[in-house]
This record gives structure tokens, C-alpha cells and sequence, in this order.
């Protein structure tokens, strides 16, 4: 039996390259691609001669018509196929999803067959890698328990991954995508797309074949009947949402298709796989399941220029909203279960997602022309459906078809209010967020009140911490200076305030503040108030690629885009350490506003004409040994290795054993991983050789006190280079990290000022030859120095407070 896959297409070389691949290694190859091309530039096809061997594709182009809508309904004008099957191009299928498909279509000779749809922020390569490493974990946690060792292992990971998290009236629906700018970043590798209520039948098994087993025709009549009502539940009522319902991973009887005349609504953008697929369930009895067979729903990443239809920011939304209901009801029988549960879908939209609208948004349609229309979609529905209503979806919907605005408002504010309550007295940050919003932003701002933050918190150090001591020592009585700062008994020089992120006093001072100094993002939920000074100070030369110049984001904040972007918008200044910085960040944060080219405040310590006296006193606090040479490493984190956001694994690769025996007596070696680093990593077998100073406020302190650093992609070699200090690289994972995870600004293989290693092995050597290292990079180092030390004089301090606060 012949497939026949229809893909529309307008750009997203790489996306494409994802869905093609994954159609290559179906094992069902009696397949024809249809790639139906919407303005596809030559260059957005020059791939597909990569696959002209392996796979048929067939290229058409749409020529006055444009749209998604357009694309499928060209793709099965054209197919020819026992099956059609619709794919995004920028989606990619998962296992055998065809043939398994297509095997189930054949067993009782259905009209439609459908899978189960995920979705995920990730590439292919990298949801397959943790896909496989998922299962193997599982697999592993099965033993053990078989063993009965671990049983508490399999509530981790174990059980049905698509288990229905939601009822149907936790429905929400994107129109404006309001919802998703709240930013939830809890994603990792993969979010149920529907949330199918798999355990209310079969457990979620398949459907079972029934052809061998001898029924009577009520028995049959009832079969099907259940699993019409099982089809309604997973592809209507479980999909979040309106726009979430989708003909995507369903395999449609082509005959079925064509005879009964079935296509997609080419006026709407949208929503037009509402009407279709609505239109195909009235239309047959003939349903089957096979959630073996998976589709994986991949999600932008980057709204801002490449966004998915779904991110569209587009004011007519809502009015196609409103007509793919009528279109869709016109299509469908008026008193059928079908049309019941198509109008339950509309209500939960109105109730959870439209109604708030009548109290938060400015605008003041939706209280007005928006608020109309859609009481008579709901005027128009049976008053039964209105009758089993309950609470409080029953009071709104009752007062938006009675068309009283005032009446929907209080209904909406009691509601809100009582979420809100309970919400805020189980939640102290939740409480502390509320008093900024409604209490704090309504007090006057203070213009001398500055707020610093470092490592959101988590200690004292970095720019912020010189710009402060600046400004304490050269202005005193000038400022009221506020810290946030997390950890206990952190000294603090100079009279100030301390405050915990998040806490009631943090939100207070961000409220009323006149100057933020951070060096990373403030919170999405702060609101620059007028005359806020925003200085974004930022943390490091980059080397790994950010924000807007990574392809993918691999990392445990899949909205990382779309929220830098939203927060760099607040920011008036950002300093720059270099040249290659400013260039880098002007483009990377999309930053417009003024850039400081100063130099790194955190460095000015790098050039004091006291630091070795600095540096003895550090090494007597922290009880180093004067008569041994320090070693620094200092690794960053890896993209795709994480507990949730923020929180990063970490493996020390470095053989400590290996190193204390070939270098101790000569040297100690200082460790320091990077701040999201959430594993504590235990090297208390190596006391007297190993220092543990991740938790150490202050880096730039440990620069000074350190002989040689080892690192792997961390910004903390260009900082160092300012002590023209000999420096290796033990970069284990590279080809992984360069060409997978993040991607580099610089060639790092010939342009960083010392030797790539492998191995603990080689590490040593490079430590025992160190003479030799340096003399073999010296060159190289004098090119690095001078490109990107060339700003830093030990007076960035200075520089940025006189450009900020003396203005």
C-alpha cells in the first residue's frame, strides 16, 4: 500500500533536513513525498538534491494561492497514494510511524488511523541521543528493581510519558499567545502534545484487532460507537486548546478523502485543520488507534525571526478564530455528539483563556466588539450543553449570553482573585511577586537607590561588586546601595542592604530602585518603570555562541530567545570587555541601546599595581600553601546535561588521582565550576591537593593566586589572558560541544592561547613541559592579548560609573 506525504514548505533548511531524514529511515518505503513549496527560495531547496536517491519527492509550487491550507489541498490534488498523511516540515517522525500506521489502517480496512503527537524544542539529533539514553536508563532502573533494589527508581521515569495531566477544562487556547510569554521552562525533552486520557481505555494500549473474533451487531455497533467517543476524546476534547487540533499523525483512506470531496478552508491561516478534520470525523465510524506510532511536534525556538505559525503575533487572529467556528460547524451535523463536544471546546476557551481578558487587557475590544461575537457563538449552541455547565464556567457563560459585560467582569474578578489568593498564601515568592505588582510599582522611585545582583544572587563578585566598591569608596553618602545576595555571611564592605532573590525586600527595592546593576537577566516579570537605569554588565567574553546566534537551543531553557529578547529590552547600558564583544553582543541580544566599551570593572584587579600583595593575602586566607604552584580549572556546564533550569550535571573527567600523584608535590590544584552547576562534587579524598572552590564569591580573586589555568570552553580564559599566564585547554568533548550543544565564535583549534587535551594524561604533560607550551604559543597569546585584552587598563570602574551616574 502506497503513502502518500504531503509537506508544505517555505523556508528552514535546517528543519527540513530533520523531516526529510526521519522519512529516510522509515522502513516503510512505498512512500511519495509531495513537498508543496509556498515561496521556497532555490536556496531553501538546494538539499533536496541530497536525497534524490533514497527518497521519492515530488516538488510542486504553489503559484497564486499561499497558506498552509493551500499547500495540503495542492499535496492531495496530486497524490496518489492508498494513504495520505500530512507532515510539517519543520516536524520529524519518530521509530517506524508510517509503517506502523498503515499496518493498523489494513487490519480493518479504517478511513483513519491515528498516533500519538509530542512535541519538543530539540533538533533530531539531539531528542534521539536523549531519547536513547532515557530508555537505556530505564532499562537499567528495571533491573535493578527486578533485583529489588531500587524500586523507588521507577516514579522518576517510569510509567506512560503522555499520561493525561489536564481535563478538558484546563483548555487553553494561544490567540494572542499571551499564555506563552509567561515563560514556563520546565520543558527538557519532550511535552505531551494532547494529553490523551490514556488510561480511561485499554490503558493505552492499541486498539485491538477484531476481525477473528465473532460479534453480534450489537456488540459490533457498540464497539464502534466507543471507539468513535475514544477518537472525539484524544484528537478534540484532550488537545490543548483549539488550535491543537490537527490533522498531524493521521493516516487518511485517500478514497475516503476524495469521495466525499473533504479540503482545507484556504481563507484561513490558522485554524484550518479545524474544519477538515472536524468534517473527516462526522464523516465515517471507521477509527483506529496505534499510539506505537509517534510524531514529533518541534518548536521554535526563536520566535523573534523565525517563528512557527502558532507564534504569528497577528490581530486578526481572533476573528479567524471566530470564523473557523462557524466554517466548522457548517461542515458537521448540528445535533451530534461531535458538534457537542466541538462546542465544549469553544466554551473552555471563553471561560479559561478569554475571560480573564475582560479584566487584564487595555484593550478595550474585548470588552466590547470581541465580547459580542462571542456571545453569539455561544447563543447559538444547544441549551443543554449550557444547562450541564457547572460553578464557575457556568455563571460566565450564562453571563456572556445574556451579553452583561458588567456582570462577566465581577464573575471574572471574584474568580481571579480567589486563584490569586490561594495561590499567594501557598506560595511566598508568588506573594512577594503580587505586593511588586499591586503595591510596590505604585510608590515613589528612589533616584539615588541603586540594586546590584551578581549570579542571580548567589554571591558577591564580578562587575557588580567593583562598580560598587567604586561607587561606596569615591561617592560616600551619595547612594543607598542594595545587594541581593542568597548565601549566608557573605561580606559585604561599606554600609548597605542585603535582600534574598525573590524574597519580599527584593521585590520592594526592584520596585522602587532608580539603578539596576546585574550581570545577567533581571526576572521576565520585572517592569522598567520610567526613569529606571538599567546597566547590564554581563559576565564574560563569549566563545560558546548566544541567544541569537545559536542555531538550536539545546539547553534546559528552551525559551531562552524569546525571554533574552523580552529582558533586553529594559537594558540602557551594556559594557563591553573588546571589541569582538561589543561587535558580538550588538547582535546577539539585538542591543540598541549605548555600549559601554570600557573593559571588564571585574578585571580592574588583574591590573592593581598591588596584586601580588593581593594575591598572598588571598592565598593565606584560603590556606594554600606558599611553597606550591596553583593550579585553576575552571569548567563551564554542558547544554544538554541538566536536573531543570539552572541546574546543570556535572562529571569531573580530570583524574584527580592521576593528577595528585604526577603533580603533587609541586602543585594544588583549585576547582571551580560554573555557578549553574548543581552537582557538589566530593574531593575530600584529595585534601591538601584539591580545593574546592566553587563556592568562592570571587573569581577574578582566584585568577591572581593561580600559576596556570585549565579550562575547557568557559568565557574565563579571556579574563586571564590579562595576566598573560600560561593556559590549557582539556576539551574531552569538543567535536560534541562545538558542533552539536552550542557552536563557537572562534576557531578554537588555532586561535586560543594554548594547547586542546584530550586526556588527564596529556594534561600532565603540558603541566610538566609548561616552559615548553609557553614558548610554543607565545605568538599566538600576543594576537589574543591584543584583540581581546586590548580595552582593559584597570580604570573600567571608573569609566562605566562616570558614563552612568554622572550623566
Amino acid at each position: 500500500m502506497k503513502t502518500s506525504i504531503i509537506i508544505p514548505y517555505h523556508k528552514g533548511e535546517a528543519f527540513l533536513r530533520d523531516c526529510l531524514d526521519s522519512l529516510k529511515e522509515q522502513n516503510d518505503q512505498d512512500i511519495e513525498i509531495l513537498l508543496i513549496c509556498d515561496r521556497a527560495s532555490k536556496k531553501n531547496l538546494s538539499i533536496l538534491s541530497e536525497y534524490e536517491n533514497e527518497l521519492s519527492i515530488k516538488v510542486y509550487h504553489l503559484t497564486e494561492k499561499t497558506g498552509v491550507a493551500a499547500a495540503r489541498n495542492l499535496g492531495l490534488d496530486n497524490a496518489t497514494g492508498d494513504y495520505v498523511y500530512f507532515l510539517d516540515s519543520d516536524d520529524y517522525l519518530y521509530g517506524n510511524t508510517i509503517e506502523n500506521l498503515v499496518l493498523a489502517a489494513q487490519d480493518r480496512d479504517d478511513d483513519i488511523v491515528y498516533g500519538r503527537k509530542k512535541s519538543t524544542w530539540f533538533q533530531r539529533g539531539i531528542y534521539l541521543a536523549r531519547k536513547q539514553e532515557q530508555e537505556l536508563g530505564d532499562l537499567e532502573e528495571d533491573s535493578e528493581d527486578s533485583n529489588g533494589d531500587s524500586a523507588e527508581l521507577m516514579t522518576e521515569n517510569g510509567g506512560d510519558e503522555e499520561k493525561d495531566n489536564a481535563t478538558e477544562d484546563s483548555t487553553e487556547d494561544s490567540v494572542e499567545e499571551e499564555n506563552d510569554e509567561a515563560g514556563d521552562e520546565k520543558d527538557i525533552t519532550e511535552v505531551s502534545e494532547e494529553n490523551e486520557d490514556l488510561h480511561s481505555d485499554t490503558s493505552g494500549v492499541d486498539d485491538e484487532d477484531t476481525n477473528n473474533i465473532e460479534l453480534t451487531e450489537e456488540e459490533k455497533l457498540k464497539l464502534m460507537e466507543a471507539g468513535k467517543r475514544r477518537a472525539y476524546r484524544i484528537l478534540i476534547s484532550k488537545r490543548k486548546g483549539v488550535r491543537n487540533i490537527s490533522v498531524l499523525n493521521i493516516l487518511f483512506k485517500r478514497s475516503f478523502i476524495e469521495d466525499n470531496n473533504i479540503r482545507f478552508p484556504e481563507n484561513i491561516v490558522y485554524f484550518s485543520d479545524v474544519p477538515f478534520l472536524m468534517e473527516a470525523l462526522s464523516l465515517t465510524d471507521k477509527f483506529k488507534k496505534r499510539l506505537s506510532a509517534q510524531y514529533i511536534k518541534r518548536r521554535h525556538n526563536d520566535s523573534i525571526h523565525n517563528p512557527a505559525l502558532s507564534q504569528t503575533k497577528d490581530p486578526n487572529r481572533f476573528f479567524e478564530f471566530v470564523d473557523t467556528y462557524y466554517k466548522t460547524i457548517e461542515r458537521i451535523p448540528k445535533d451530534s455528539y461531535l458538534r457537542t463536544v466541538f462546542d465544549k471546546k469553544y466554551l473552555s476557551y471563553y471561560s479559561h483563556t478569554y475571560a480573564p481578558r475582560l479584566k487584564r487587557s487595555k484593550n478595550e475590544a474585548w470588552r466590547n466588539e470581541n465580547f459580542l461575537l462571542m456571545s453569539e457563538i455561544a447563543r447559538g449552541m444547544d441549551t443543554e450543553i449550557i444547562r450541564k455547565l457547572k460553578g464557575y464556567k457556568k455563571r460566565i457563560v450564562k453571563a456572556l449570553i445574556n451579553k452583561d459585560i458588567k456582570k462577566s467582569i465581577r464573575i471574572v474578578k471574584m474568580h481571579l482573585c480567589y486563584y490569586k489568593l490561594k495561590k499567594i498564601l501557598k506560595n511566598r515568592r508568588a506573594f512577594a511577586k503580587f505586593l511588586y505588582i499591586h503595591s510596590f510599582l505604585e510608590k515613589t522611585m528612589q533616584c539615588n537607590w541603586i540594586i546590584f545582583e551578581s549570579f542571580l544572587g548567589k554571591n558577591y563578585s564580578d562587575s557588580p561588586k567593583y562598580i560598587y566598591e567604586y561607587l561606596a569608596k569615591n561617592y560616600p553618602g551619595k547612594y543607598k546601595f542594595i545587594w541581593v545576595i542568597d548565601k549566608k555571611n557573605t561580606k559585604i564592605p561599606f554600609p548597605h542592604k542585603e535582600v534574598k532573590r525573590f524574597g519580599i525586600r527584593y521585590c520592594y527595592y526592584l520596585a522602587r530602585c532608580k539603578y539596576y546593576v546585574f550581570n545577567g537577566r533581571q526576572p521576565d516579570w520585572v517592569k522598567k518603570r520610567e526613569g529606571n537605569i538599567f546597566l547590564q554588565t554581563w559576565h564574560g567574553t563569549p566563545l560558546k555562541k548566544l541567544v541569537f546566534d545559536i542555531t538550536d537551543i539545546n539547553s534546559a531553557s528552551p525559551k531562552y530567545k524569546q525571554q533574552t529578547f523580552r529582558q533586553s529590552r529594559a537594558w540602557d547600558y551594556l559594557i563591553a570587555p573588546n571589541p569582538f564583544s561589543s561587535e558580538t553582543f550588538r547582535r546577539c541580544f539585538m542591543f540598541e541601546n549605548e555600549m559601554l566599551e570600557t573593559g571588564y570593572p571585574r578585571n580592574d584587579i588583574l591590573h592593581d599595581s598591588k596584586k601580588e600583595e593581593i594575591a598572598a593575602n588571598i592565598r593565606k586566607k584560603l590556606g594554600i600553601p606558599m611553597n606550591k604552584k596553583t593550579i585553576l580549572y575552571a569548567p563551564t556546564w554542558r547544554d544538554d546535561e541538566f536536573y531543570a533550569k539552572g541546574q546543570y550535571k556535572f562529571e569531573l573527567h580530570l583524574n584527580l588521582d592521576t593528577m595528585r600523584n604526577a603533580l603533587g608535590d609541586e602543585y594544588v590544584l583549585l576547582l571551580r565550576t560554573h555557578y549553574f552547576i548543581a552537582d557538589a562534587l566530593d574531593v575530600s579524598a584529595y585534601k591538601g591537593f584539591t580545593y574546592d572552590l566553587s563556592r568562592y564569591d570571587d573569581i577574578s580573586e582566584l585568577y591572581l593566586i593561580s600559576d596556570i589555568l585549565i579550562t575547557d570552553y568557559s568565557s574565563v580564559f579571556y579574563d586571564f589572558a590579562n595576566l598573560k599566564r600560561p593556559m590549557l585547554f582539556f576539551t574531552y568533548d569538543l567535536e560534541k560541544y562545538r558542533d552539536v550543544l552550542r557552536g563557537f565564535y572562534i576557531n578554537i583549534e588555532k586561535e586560543v592561547p594554548g594547547p586542546l587535551l584530550f586526556t588527564t594524561e596529556e594534561v600532565v604533560d603540558a603541566v610538566h613541559n609548561i616552559e615548553e607550551v609557553n614558548e610554543q604559543y607565545q605568538q599566538r597569546y600576543v594576537e589574543f592579548y591584543d584583540r581581546y585584552c586590548i580595552w582593559e587598563d584597570g580604570h573600567a570602574s571608573e569609566k562605566v560609573v562616570k558614563s552612568v551616574f554622572e550623566k
